[in-house]
């Protein structure tokens, strides 16, 4: 988990107190409480994707088609985008395993429930439906905690380390999930992906039950410091309580909150269309490939995704990490402009992976950064902020991918969706604050000034 540091200490560097003791190493999987949560990620991840396959198999092969389909993925998507705010409140205020024990409980329930429907007859939309509905609840609720979680679990000198390998876990069942779930459909049906996809989210909750570290602290609070730290000066027992900013209040002061807000809308804006609408169409059009071409270009961004990720885990940390972080952006924006260019399936697989390489990369340094930045008592909602600005502009991405595919031909979209990444991180390389963002040393002036500002509140929104 990350270092301790005044709560108020929200922009660009800080120095930590006990920098000067040696480190742990980063190895995540030496503490109790994050294998518990790894393990349980990784089969609710399975579960997950086994459900995936199970769903619209079950809508089309029972003659519900294509519009009850989508009223049913509808139905899922809206109450998960709307609830990840809520969720990251419910975290800051609850605690983020509580959040989370709740949220795979009713899940459960509700995906058993599922499979009961499945195993006694064909579809009816009157049930999907609000099924659907509480299993996207359950997720909006879920994810906040799920990243604000990992630094109360773990010393900083493994929370990189432990991000690459929760998301290592989940893409690697993101790889091999569809396959092994298409197989259990087709042997036994999709009432018994249903139910095992329940039982994942039962071994999930019970995991959680045994998280112990994560109960008796919250969020960004160290599981374990280093030997023979001090407690930074704000968090001292002679020293008053920090007042906790607010979250208002950091959105209009902290310009490092709004570039990777920028970032992440940049980044999802050009690449939530890319697979399902972009990617597909220059797979049937100008590379004139089949549905395994298709799934052979998909496979390579998720392959080189899993790369990237699994390579920032075992990169130790460096003076600069929002520049590294930039900086393997930028390599993933010109992959992916080159990407339709390149001449064949085989080319275009390997610019793709290479897009996915620099995205892995990126997002883990990224999110750690941002965990070891943002002040504890906000960091579910910090969290719950971010999310919203992946998941929300989806189906704007899906639109846009459309209207550019239509109007110019699928080759046009890839330059554009880069070039909008690389100019939302030119931005930020542009401003001094990003560029010193988590470095190491005392923060600039303009910095404490952001932290008098924000710290005029008396209590979190």
């Amino acid at each position: 988990m990350h270092k301790q540091k005044n709560v108020g200490q929200i922009d660009g560097a800080y120095k930590d107190p006990a920098q000067d003791v040696k480190p742990p190493e980063p190895r995540p999987l030496r503490h109790r409480d994050f294998r518990l949560l790894a393990a349980g990620q990784l089969a609710s991840s399975l579960g997950d994707a086994f459900y995936a396959v199970a769903l619209p198999w079950y809508v089309l092969a029972g003659h519900g088609g294509s519009l009850m389909l989508s009223t049913v993925l509808f139905a899922y998507g809206v109450p998960r985008t709307a609830l990840l705010l809520v969720g990251g409140q419910a975290s800051d205020r609850w605690r983020p395993w509580t959040v989370m024990l709740g949220a795979d409980a009713v899940r459960a329930v509700a995906v058993a429930g599922l499979a009961v429907t499945a195993a006694l007859g064909p579809v009816h939309l009157w049930i999907l439906v609000p099924i659907a509905a509480v299993i996207g609840a359950g997720e909006g609720m879920f994810l906040p905690g799920s990243f604000a979680i990992v630094p109360a679990l773990l010393p900083d000198a493994g929370l990189q380390a432990g991000n690459a390998l929760l998301s290592s876990g989940t893409q690697a069942a993101a790889l091999v999930g569809p396959a092994l779930g298409g197989l259990l459909v087709a042997a036994v049906g999709a009432s018994s992906a249903f139910a095992l996809d329940a039982f994942t989210f039962a071994v999930s909750a019970l995991t959680l039950l045994g998280v112990r570290g994560a109960r008796r602290g919250t969020a960004g609070v160290p599981a374990a410091a280093p030997a023979g730290a001090q407690p930074a000066p704000a968090l001292a027992e002679s020293a008053p309580p920090a007042t906790p900013p607010k979250l208002a209040i950091l959105l209009r002061t902290s310009p490092v909150l709004l570039v990777v807000l920028l970032i992440t809308v940049a980044a999802n804006l050009g690449s939530g269309g890319l697979s399902q609408v972009a990617l597909a169409a220059l797979a049937r059009g100008p590379l004139h490939t089949d549905a395994a071409g298709y799934g052979v270009l998909i496979a390579a961004i998720a392959a080189g995704s899993l790369l990237g990720t699994v390579v920032a885990g075992r990169t130790r940390r460096v003076r600069r990490p929002a520049m590294l972080g930039s900086g393997a952006f930028l390599l993933a924006s010109v992959c992916l402009a080159a990407a339709p260019w390149s001449g064949g399936v085989g080319s275009d697989a390997a610019a793709l992976a290479g897009f996915g390489l620099g995205n892995g990369f990126g997002n883990i340094v990224m999110i750690t950064l941002f965990q070891r930045w943002a002040p504890p008592e906000l960091l579910g909602r910090l969290t719950g902020l971010l999310m919203l600005a992946s998941f929300g502009v989806f189906p704007l991405s899906a639109l846009f991918a459309g209207g550019v595919v239509g109007a110019f031909g699928p080759a046009a979209y890839f330059p554009l969706a880069a070039g909008m990444l690389a100019v939302a991180i030119g931005i930020g390389m542009a401003l001094r604050q990003w560029r010193e963002f988590g470095a190491e040393g005392p923060p600039a002036a303009t910095d404490r000034a952001s932290l008098e500002v924000a710290s005029t509140a008396a209590a979190p929104v």
